[in-house]
Order: structure tokens, then C-alpha cells, then sequence
């Protein structure tokens, strides 16, 4: 197991390097090449389209990979009502389409909406081709499908920019992109669904990903409701650069989180009998990610200026405010997985739905408060709640699990401590000396001094030699 989950990390952290340069670059061009308002006008859509599309997986992928043992008939039977709910899915949303489009007071979201609605039934076909895969921890095969999708999606939304389509790119790279790694799946994935089967067991796994599936849907929901707010009161082009700033910002953390999680789950799954190996697993796990997702927020948020020139160009400057002032949150969202893993591999979903039910409701007040100030008051008001959620979502999702604030406290203290006061210090430097280089020579020269004022402050800290080999000896076993 520990060969595996190593090689599967190796991997996973390999394969989302990939994707983070390809999703920068395509980042870079697009910017260049189409407006804030035609980025707003599909983030609309995406808002509505991601959170009808939770429904099409009921939380069943993660069931499969949780679950001991599973067999051919629980399986096909998961699979027929993914396909199923995705189809009743899609039919939804393109019937909402003029709906949105009323909301919005913007009719060009109609065929937008009619378009995106096909890609639901394309990613309910792969479903549990993709649980199946993660279960046997065969994340080669998936870093090279979803490698090589991205990269055509993005090839051709680009092309499609370059020759004149306008927002109609940014519509293509998800259409293609959903298509191609259905494709890739099903090609490489030997397992083929058999006919469903009503008494095979699978109702335990129903209700599991049920519970699943409702953390899922109110947790989008207050995630996204800024979107839907700025979207409607302050329109196309103020949604645009909220958006990027927020897509720029949680990029890396996405890069991140999400590899290492699709490898800790299934892990902590297989420990669960086993206390103090999850412990030890856990607390190892927590302090990578969080070793990892800090530095680069906080890196990201004293360069902020020079982020968004280098990377959107000069036309996007609007959006370094909202970019800043969502830092707080994109630091604390580094922690998002700390209660996840427990509750997926302890099974506990039901928990986590409660928690989630209280949380997003209080992250939907922040978000109604905000919107009356714009964007930036949208940003301050989800910073603001981030900051107070974290502490008290560890101690609810702790009760159930061997788990204990020590264990948390260990993992993330030191992390944050670093990644702070190397951004202050790295602050205090750009104040104080400003030099006439380039932009991009500049934000190079901001990385190479705060990687050494973080190693140097990590080092100077009670066992930072040690921790610092054990990090590099992690980075050897991948």
C-alpha cells in the first residue's frame, strides 16, 4: 500500500504540473485574445451548469472507491444510475436556458446553455470507469487521459480565439474536452457495465453518495452564489474579473488539493481499522499539502500586481484588488481537504452534509452582504467567513475519527508560520526597493527571494533542519 500510494502521489503531483502549465498558458493567450465580458458571460453558465452537474455523480464514484469490497453488479448498477440521472440532467438544463437568460438580462446565454448542457451526459458515462481506476490506484492512466484531453481542449479553444470566434472558444474547450475523456476512458478501463441488478447491495452505497451528493450541492451553491449575485446586479464584465481573480488565484491550490486527495482517500480508506497508521498517514498528508499550498498563496498575494500583468496583461489590472482581497480565503482553502478525508474515508458523509448545511448558509449571508459593494466586497466578505469557519469544522469532523487537534495543530502550524512571515518580509523588500526591470524579470526575482526567506525562517524554527529533510526525503520516495 505504501509503494503504491508513493508511486500514485509521484504521479498525481507529475500529472496536475502538467495540467497548471497548460492551464496557464491557455490562460495567458485567452486573456489576450478575448475580452472580461466574454469570460463573464460563460462564467454565468458555469455557475448554474456546475451545480446541476453534482447530481449526475450522487456522490457514487466515491462510494465505489470507499466501499471494501465491491463487486461487477453493484458496480453496473451505480454506472446505469449515473447514466440515467445525467440524462434527466441535461434535459434540465437546457430546458432552463431561457430562464437564466431572464435572470441575467443577457439572451445570448441561451445558446450558450444549450450547448454546455450536452457535455452532463458525457461525464456521466465515465463515472465509475473513474472510480474503478482511482480505486486500483492506476493514476497513470488517468494523468495521461486527462493530460492529453486538456491539452486539446485548450488547443482548440485558442485556435478557435485566434480565428475570431470570441466567447464561443472559452463554449468549445469543455464540450471537447468532456468528449475526448470519455473517449480516453472507456479505451483504457477494461471494465464494461452489465445489465442492473436490484438486489446487488448497492442501496448502502446509494445512501452513502446521497449524503455525499447533499454536502456537495450546498456547498457549491454558497460557493458559487457570488457568481450568480455579481452575475446578476453588476453584469458581465464585473463577473469577468472577479472570476479570473478567483480562477487565478485557487488554481494552485486546485493543483494541489485535489492530486493528493485522489490518493489519500482511497489510502486513509484502507487504514481505517488501523488508528495510528491513519493518524501518522493523516498528519503526513496534511502537512505535504499544506507545505505546498501556503507558500504559493501567500507568494501570490504580496506579487498580486505583477501576477496579473504577466500573466492576463495590463487590460485585467481591475482585478488585482479582488485578487487580494480573496487572498485570506485562497490561504485558507488550503485546508479544505483536512475534514474532507475524514469524512470519506471514515464514511461519515452524513456528518459532513450537516456541517455543510450550517456553513454554506452562513457563506451565503456573507456573499448577500457583500454583493451590495461589488466584487471587492464579495472577496472581503468570503475571506472574512474563511477565517472563521476552519477551527470549528475541525473540531465537529474530529469527534467522529481517531483524530484530535494535536494532530492538525502539528501538520499546519509550522507551514503557516513560514509562508507568512515570508510574504511580510518579501513585502517590506518590494516597498522598499522597486527595481526598472521588466514585469516578469521582477515577479522571477520575487520567487527567488522568497523561497529563500521561506527556507530561511523554516530552517531557523525549533526542528526545522529535521522536518526539512523529512520533506526532502518525501520528494526522493516520489
Amino acid at each position: 500500500m505504501r509503494r503504491r500510494s508513493v508511486r500514485g502521489g509521484a504521479v498525481t503531483i507529475a500529472n496536475q504540473g502538467a495540467k497548471f502549465f497548460i492551464a496557464v498558458g491557455s490562460t495567458a493567450i485567452l486573456a489576450r485574445l478575448l475580452t472580461p465580458e466574454d469570460f463573464g458571460l460563460i462564467a454565468m453558465v458555469m455557475a448554474i451548469i456546475g451545480f446541476i452537474g453534482i447530481f449526475k455523480d450522487l456522490g457514487l464514484s466515491m462510494a465505489t472507491i470507499q466501499r471494501a469490497d465491491v463487486n461487477h453488479a453493484q458496480v453496473s448498477t451505480l454506472f446505469w444510475i449515473n447514466v440515467g440521472v445525467s440524462i434527466f440532467m441535461m434535459i434540465l438544463i437546457a430546458t432552463l436556458a431561457p430562464a437564466l437568460a431572464w435572470y441575467y438580462k443577457e439572451p445570448r446565454v441561451v445558446r450558450i446553455t444549450l450547448i454546455l448542457a450536452g457535455t452532463i451526459i458525457f461525464s456521466g458515462l465515465i463515472v465509475q470507469h473513474q472510480a474503478l481506476l482511482r480505486r486500483q490506484m492506476r493514476f497513470g492512466v488517468l494523468a495521461l487521459v486527462e493530460i492529453v484531453t486538456m491539452f486539446v481542449g485548450f488547443a482548440i479553444g485558442v485556435g478557435c480565439a485566434l480565428a475570431g470566434f470570441g466567447y464561443w472558444s472559452l463554449v468549445l474547450i469543455p464540450v471537447v474536452r468532456e468528449f475526448a475523456m470519455m473517449l480516453g476512458v472507456w479505451t483504457f478501463c477494461g471494465w464494461r457495465p452489465g445489465a442492473p441488478a436490484r438486489r446487488s447491495g448497492a442501496r448502502a452505497m446509494v445512501s452513502f453518495g446521497a449524503h455525499l451528493t447533499g454536502f456537495n450541492v450546498v456547498n457549491y451553491f454558497a460557493r458559487n452564489l457570488d457568481k450568480i449575485l455579481l452575475g446578476r446586479y453588476w453584469g458581465a464584465t464585473s463577473l469577468g474579473f472577479y472570476n479570473k481573480a478567483y480562477q487565478l488565484l485557487l488554481l494552485p491550490i486546485q493543483q494541489i488539493n485535489n492530486p493528493i486527495t485522489s490518493v489519500a482517500v482511497p489510502t486513509l480508506s484502507r487504514l481505517q481499522q488501523e488508528p495510528e497508521r491513519y493518524r501518522a498517514y493523516y498528519r503526513r498528508g496534511v502537512f505535504l499539502t499544506v507545505s505546498i499550498g501556503m507558500p504559493v498563496v501567500a507568494f501570490l498575494f504580496v506579487v498580486a500586481d505583477k501576477a496579473v500583468l504577466t500573466l492576463l496583461g495590463d487590460q485585467w489590472l481591475e482585478s488585482v484588488a479582488i485578487f487580494r482581497a480573496l487572498g485570506p480565503a485562497a490561504f485558507m482553502g488550503t485546508l479544505n481537504m483536512a475534514t474532507g478525508w475524514v469524512y470519506l474515508s471514515l464514511g461519515r458523509t452524513k456528518r459532513q452534509f450537516v456541517w455543510g448545511i450550517f456553513s454554506s448558509a452562513i457563506i451565503a449571508l456573507a456573499f448577500v452582504i457583500g454583493v451590495r459593494w461589488g466584487p471587492i466586497g464579495v472577496a472581503f466578505a468570503y475571506s472574512i467567513v474563511l477565517i472563521v469557519l476552519p477551527l470549528p469544522a475541525i473540531i465537529y469532523c474530529f469527534r467522529i475519527s481517531p483524530l484530535n487537534l494535536s494532530d492538525f495543530g502539528v501538520a499546519v502550524w509550522r507551514p503557516a508560520l513560514t509562508s507568512l512571515s515570508a510574504a511580510a518580509a518579501l513585502f517590506g523588500i518590494d516597498r522598499w526597493y522597486d527595481p526598472p526591470l521588466a514585469v516578469g524579470i521582477q515577479l522571477i526575482l520575487d520567487f527567488v527571494s522568497y523561497m529563500i526567506l521561506f527556507v530561511g525562517i523554516w530552517v531557523a524554527l525549533p526542528r526545522g533542519r529535521q522536518t526539512l529533510r523529512d520533506i526532502l526525503q518525501m520528494a526522493r520516495q516520489l
